[in-house]
């Protein structure tokens, strides 16, 4: 690596690992992370009971953490690691609750017209690393992290997360994605696999082709 400062996102659906994948990477690689504000968010627990409701109060939050988040790494002169971006907060969750009927018309429209000025000033992360995991897998872990909020969420939910999270990282184009096969990379029992991910990222970074994992 050239020491420049390096930015990368961990992406991925809910119960792939980001934020373990996050911790660890900042761990080994001395990068520092910034975490998702799901604990934060005080609108969580009523979304979960009536998603309808409280589905444009909940992403509205996360959008304007996400931005204060991005405010705070831009001002850093060291590498950072993201545990997820501000582009699956739009195009994964916010569309998913449009779609199902969760989120109205009026309420999606004013929520992308937020979005997508916010993203003509945010620079995109030098890397996405995509964490791409089964829906029994996903919802299996779900389930052992025991959150309470999460009780709820149902097998399809998740998988039309999946479904969007699939088509979104098809199309996305604005920096290279590493995709991880996380149902068979255990990063967390087996340190070899996270010396994989971690070696993949900076080849990715450094402009070296890779094969996929």
């Amino acid at each position: 690596m050239d020491g420049k400062k390096r930015t990368i996102a961990i992406a991925g659906n809910i119960g792939a690992g980001k934020s373990t994948l996050t911790e660890l990477l900042s761990r080994k690689l001395g990068w520092e992370a910034f975490y998702e504000a799901v604990d934060e968010n005080p609108y969580l627990a009523d979304f979960y009971r009536d998603m309808k409701a409280w589905s444009f109060h909940s992403q509205v939050f996360f959008l304007a953490k996400r931005l204060r988040h991005y405010h705070e790494l831009l001002r850093r002169d060291h590498s950072v690691i993201q545990d997820r971006s501000v582009y699956e907060d739009a195009e994964i969750f916010a569309r998913n609750l449009y779609l199902q009927g969760h989120m109205s018309e009026r309420d999606y429209a004013t929520y992308r017209d937020i979005y997508e000025s916010v993203v003509l000033f945010i620079p995109p992360p030098d890397l996405v690393v995509y964490l791409r995991a089964s829906v029994s897998t996903l919802m299996e872990r779900i389930a052992m992290r025991g959150r309470g909020y999460e009780r709820n969420i149902s097998r399809k939910y998740v998988e039309q997360l999946n479904r969007l999270y699939e088509e979104w990282i098809e199309r996305f184009d604005l920096c290279p994605v590493l995709t991880i096969p996380a149902d068979e990379l255990d990063f967390v029992a087996d340190p070899h696999n996270l010396d994989i991910i971690s070696s993949r990222i900076m080849d990715k970074l450094s402009g070296k082709e890779t094969i996929e994992l």
